[in-house]
């Protein structure tokens, strides 16, 4: 009895610790609420210009030189236009000085439920929250134009009409040497998925040679961007199809450079629900690159990839095209995109299992329309297919139960003899053929089965200030009045109650500490989790009750 004891209280404990690394309350942070002007400049030095935050490879050489350590100061202060544009789920900044998408605001997903008409910040390109998606061409001699170079455009703002599924947003630039280039960002209604597309004319007096790059830069400020509490994974993913998925670290880009060259796959930074990733097409060899540079705002963190240099003659043109994701990680979406985004959902290592379990809670909110209650009925479901080993580990505990007078006897016989106490509880086992570990194996193949539950209510972004009922109007954040908790922590003293209790009064006091820590613990998480382990815990008082009063009670009269 002692084993299953300590079993049961390691799975809790291996479940809590899961829960502490893998979730991230989505407060709402002090961001700017709006799209700024489209007279407005960057003179503050938000989006100021790296010297060194180019692909530095030569075109001819796969190499990246590594960045780390070399302090690189500003070479100008942006002054470029800022360019409006206005989608059904954007609104985003261009800056003309660079031609990259400086910040973004996802117009459908608020930054809290108290501000449903303020929409949630991704991309920002002021010093404190630095997170901007970059791209340009470089030439293997002559000017191109880098993510430095000042565009001209033909208008300030841009907005996706009614009736159109489809909004461009052009700009222009040309060298000295006679080549031009017309970027061109492709919005589209309905989606967070951002074509660019590049047309080079040569129209200099030598072929021009050059490769596009595509990458994300963006600041990382430690503590400040966790909350309390709870850990969640900021940083860079990569994919290819030799490695799968792969977590690159900012500790990991500080270490060491990446280089690696292959075809498809993409690069991402994500954060919790959200997300922005460079994917190239499938056929296209790229060399994928981290650094990390110096600038006058701090320590950034690049993560990017280039593609292999092209030759256009003279007089010849030639098109570029790249696909950029800014948005959440809603899985349906990001599998439209390309399978393996959706891996940006982290589940773990229980993924084969997760999958499922997601698919199941997003079909039964197809018919319930509320998360709250999808949570309930995907507990209830999970609670009858594993019926079979409850009853089983409830027999046992049934049996143990009826072992306690016994086991107290033994301990009164034989007092602090370990050594003999741990025989006659075995043999007593034996006698009564009773398996001590019987309550315990059953619930830990359920293990694997709440853990993916867990994970999946921890990253589905559905779960994203999702509503249930009454006090509880965001899933995602705490209970503001303690409620859930205290029903949990109510409903595992009665769950502790009605199983038999240790023999060892240092156990008895650990376990009647138990419920009290873990309400306390579990104030501070968010509801949706919260609502699940409740509602388990309810489940199993009735589940266990049913089999004790009914089963194992016309098993005896049998």
């Amino acid at each position: 009895m002692d084993n299953q004891r300590l079993f049961l209280f390691a799975g809790l404990g291996f479940l809590l610790l899961l829960i502490y690394q893998n979730w991230q309350m989505d407060y709402g942070v002090d961001r700017q609420t709006a799209v700024e002007s489209s007279t407005r400049t960057s003179s503050m030095g938000q989006t100021d210009s790296v010297a060194g935050d180019i692909p530095q490879a030569a075109l001819q050489s796969k190499s990246v030189p590594s960045m780390r350590g070399e302090v690189v100061q500003e070479e100008v202060v942006s002054k470029g236009q800022r360019i409006a544009v206005y989608t059904d789920t954007f609104q985003v900044i261009i800056d003309s000085q660079g031609g990259g998408i400086n910040q973004v605001l996802l117009s459908n997903y608020p930054i809290s439920p108290d501000q449903p008409d303020v929409p949630f910040q991704l991309m920002d390109d002021r010093s404190g929250s630095f997170f901007i998606a970059q791209s340009g061409l470089q030439a293997a001699k002559g000017d191109a134009p880098t993510h430095h170079a000042l565009f001209q455009v033909k208008a300030s703002e841009f907005r996706l009409e009614e009736g159109k599924d489809e909004l461009r947003v052009p700009l222009y630039w040309s060298g000295d040497n006679g080549v031009e280039v017309i970027k061109t960002y492709v919005f589209h209604r309905n989606s967070y998925l951002i074509d660019v597309e590049y047309q080079l004319k040569n129209g200099s007096d030598q072929p021009w040679r050059g490769r596009q790059y595509r990458q994300l830069q963006r600041k990382f400020v430690g503590d400040d961007e966790q909350p309390k509490f709870i850990y969640t994974y900021i940083g860079g993913v990569l994919y290819s199809d030799a490695e799968k998925y792969e977590k690159i670290k900012f500790s990991d880009m500080e270490e060491a450079d990446l280089n690696r060259s292959f075809k498809g796959g993409w690069a991402a930074m994500i954060q919790h629900y959200f997300l922005a990733s460079w994917v190239p097409a499938v056929d296209e060899e790229n060399t994928f690159y981290t650094k990390v540079v110096q600038s006058n705002f701090g320590k950034r963190y690049v993560m990017g990839l280039y593609s292999p240099a092209v030759e256009v003659p003279v007089n010849g043109s030639v098109n570029l095209n790249s696909r950029l994701f800014v948005g959440p990680k809603d899985q349906a979406r990001l599998e439209a995109i390309q399978e393996s985004l959706k891996l940006t959902v982290d589940y773990g290592i229980l993924t084969i299992i997760a999958q499922p379990i997601f698919w199941l809670l997003k079909w039964l909110h197809g018919f319930l329309g509320n998360w709250g209650w999808a949570i309930i009925f995907v507990t209830l479901i999970i609670k009858l297919i594993f019926y079979k080993l409850s009853e089983a580990s409830y027999r046992s505990m049934a049996n143990m139960r009826r072992l306690q007078p016994k086991l107290q006897a033994l301990k009164e016989r034989h007092g602090d003899d370990r050594q003999k106490m741990g025989q006659a509880t075995m043999d007593l086992y034996r006698k009564e053929k009773i398996n001590p570990l019987g309550g315990c194996l059953p619930m830990l193949v359920q293990i694997p089965v709440f853990i993916s539950l867990y994970w999946v209510l921890l990253e589905s972004v559905e779960m994203r200030q999702a509503p249930f009922m009454l006090w509880v109007t965001d899933l995602s954040a705490k209970d503001p009045y303690f409620i859930l908790p205290l029903i949990m922590g109510v409903s595992m003293f009665i769950q502790q109650k009605l199983n038999p209790a240790p023999v060892d009064p240092i156990q008895q006091k650990i376990f009647m500490i138990m419920p009290v820590a873990f309400t306390f613990f579990f104030a501070f998480f968010p509801s949706g989790l919260v609502l699940y382990w409740a509602v388990n815990n309810v489940l199993s008082i009735a589940q266990q009750w049913y089999i004790t009063r009914h089963v194992l009670a016309a098993e005896k009269k049998k």
